[in-house]
C-alpha cells in the first residue's frame, strides 16, 4: 500500500490531493486548495513550501505526483509555474519522498481517456474514480488527477 500526493502547483492556489493505492485500487484520503496570501511572491512561494510540509506531516505520503510544467503563451506565468513546483517538490524531497512528474496530457488520459479533456470533465471523473458524493474544486481534482495518473502508471495490477 503507498499513500500518494498529488500536487497541482501554481503561484496563486496550489491544489492537493492524498489518495492511498492498494493493488492499484484507489482510495480517497483528502483534498483540497493552498490559497495563497501574500503579495510577495517570494512569500507564496514560502507559503507552498511550508504548506506541503504540513500534508506531509498529517498524512505520511510515500510519493509526490505532480504536473510537468507547459510553455503556453505567457513566458512570465510559466516561469512563476515553475517556482510554486519547486516550492512543492524541495518540500517533499526534504522529507525523502520520491518525486514524479506527468504531463497535464498524460493525466487527462489515465483520468478521463483522453490528453485533450476539458477540467469538467477530470472533475467528473475524479469524483467517479473515488467514489466522491461531488465534484471536488477544479485545482484539488487536478491533484487528485495527478495522483490517480501515478497509481495507474506505477501500481495497476492487471
Amino acid at each position: 500500500m503507498a499513500t500518494i500526493l498529488g500536487i497541482d502547483p501554481g503561484s496563486i492556489k496550489t491544489g492537493f490531493g492524498i489518495i492511498e493505492s492498494n493493488r492499484g485500487e484507489s482510495t480517497y484520503i483528502s483534498s483540497g486548495v493552498i490559497r495563497l496570501t501574500s503579495d510577495d511572491f517570494a512569500l507564496r512561494l514560502r507559503e507552498i513550501f511550508f504548506s506541503i510540509l504540513e500534508l506531509i506531516d498529517k498524512y505520511c505520503p510515500d510519493e509526490l505526483a505532480i504536473e510537468q510544467v507547459f510553455m503556453s503563451k505567457n513566458a512570465s506565468s510559466a516561469l512563476k509555474l515553475g517556482h510554486a513546483r519547486g516550492a512543492a517538490i524541495v518540500a517533499c524531497v526534504s522529507k525523502d519522498i520520491k518525486v514524479y512528474e506527468y504531463s497535464s496530457r498524460e493525466i487527462k488520459k489515465a483520468v478521463v481517456g483522453t490528453g485533450a479533456a476539458e477540467k469538467s470533465q477530470v472533475q467528473h471523473m475524479v469524483k467517479v474514480l473515488l467514489g466522491l458524493s461531488a465534484n471536488p474544486a477544479e485545482d484539488a481534482a487536478d491533484a487528485l488527477g495527478a495522483a490517480i495518473c501515478h497509481v495507474h502508471k506505477t501500481y495497476r495490477v492487471l
